[in-house]
């Protein structure tokens, strides 16, 4: 398009030439056509190869100085984290919603209905071929391994029983479809993310300034998207290590131990299959959305989003985001009655339809990337407990 404004206008100067040349005045009825003067000529042809000659370069500045400018900083904000302002609100005007608290009896049945299904199809597999494999774990594991992983999500609240013991425990068998070691310690990582929501070396659902800078266009956002897990996995190590415990040395000997005795028994197929169906669940996939629409700002002003769409019978209605940060200690079986009981606290805020959208609309839109989240210091009296 720049080219051909560009050939335009040449043409247009070079029509100016010749109706202002005095020396190439144009008797177009009844005189030969006098061309203009030859330094003219020279000089209008030396511009449009110089166009020509410089014509990538002069395409990308177009293009670019044509697009919304990218983020390049979080969005710092000096105020707390609007849940708890909410929660003490929403208390008080609707202390009916304390009988909501509490752990969720469905929660064990439904977690080792999973676990017993995805290992059956694991086994099942066993000698398919890798096409039928892949297909599989895409659009059937996939949504058992996501299910499982915010299993472990509602476990790390204590939602389950009203021991934390047994929610540890049951965590650990939860884990052993996903393949990797990995309740424990995000139990501890993802209570900081409520405890210091957005505060900066604390809140690690928050991209470091490294993946920023880097995932600013198309291509890298794809590849963000389908590594997000290992980004998830990894920013802690670089950005605020902990040091390991009992419990997370209990998840990796029993999560090691089940891996091998299923490679021994029955082989390469199965582990391979539940490892795809972790890594593609939580990546350019439909549920892995939630990743992306809990914080990432897309209404400029708000931190949190929820979703109410249909995926969230498959999420532990993790898609009630708003509604579990502002009530940790509800499950998700009973987040959409929050919202029906106080309904005026959640009208007003956006809110996702889809999280195959949300996905698209990140790749997409060169204003979101990592840099979309909102960001906030560390200051006295933001600690709080969950």
């Amino acid at each position: 398009m720049g080219l051909f404004l560009f050939v335009g206008l040449f043409l247009a100067m070079l029509l100016c030439l010749l109706r202002n040349d005095e020396a190439s005045a144009i008797n177009w009825r009844r005189g030969p056509v006098l061309l203009p003067s030859r330094r003219k000529i020279l000089h209008a042809l030396r511009l449009l190869l110089s166009y020509i000659s410089n014509f990538p370069s002069n395409f990308v500045v177009m293009v670019v100085a044509s697009l919304p400018p990218k983020a390049s900083e979080f969005y710092w904000s000096e105020s707390q984290e609007p849940h708890a302002t909410r929660r003490r609100e929403i208390l008080a005007a609707h202390p009916e919603i304390k009988e909501l608290f509490g752990p969720d009896i469905s929660a064990f049945p439904k977690i080792v209905v999973a676990v017993s299904v995805q290992l059956w199809t694991a086994i099942y597999l066993g000698d398919a071929s890798w096409i039928l494999i892949t297909t599989v774990a895409y659009f059937f594991g996939a949504f058992l391994n996501h299910n499982l992983f915010l299993a472990i999500h509602e476990l790390s609240h204590n939602l389950a029983f009203s021991t934390p013991f047994y929610n540890r425990m049951l965590g650990i068998f939860a884990n052993l479809p996903v393949g990797i070691p990995m309740s424990v310690t995000f139990q501890k990582y993802h209570l900081d993310h409520h405890r210091y929501q957005g505060i900066e070396g604390l809140d690690m659902d928050i991209p470091s300034y490294t993946e920023g800078w880097v995932v600013t266009n198309v291509f890298f956002k794809v590849l963000w998207v389908l590594f997000q897990l290992f980004f998830y996995a990894l920013r802690p190590l670089f950005l605020n290590p902990k040091s390991p415990g009992l419990w997370e040395a209990s998840n990796f000997i029993v999560q090691f131990i089940f891996d091998m005795i299923l490679l021994y028994m029955y082989g390469w197929k199965p582990f391979v299959y539940l490892l795809l169906a972790t890594f593609v669940g939580g990546g350019l996939h439909p549920i892995a959305g939630h990743f992306i629409s809990e914080h990432y700002v897309f209404n400029k002003g708000q931190e949190t989003y929820s979703y109410y769409g249909p995926l969230n019978l498959l999420a532990w209605s993790v898609g009630y985001h708003n509604e579990h940060h502002d009530f940790p200690r509800i499950p998700g079986s009973r987040l959409w009655k929050v919202r029906q009981i106080a309904p005026e606290f959640y009208e007003e805020l956006a809110y996702h339809e889809s999280w195959s959208e949300v996905i698209y609309m990140y790749i997409t839109d060169s204003t979101i990337g990592p840099f979309s989240r909102v960001m906030r210091k560390l200051q006295p009296g933001i600690l709080k407990k969950c």
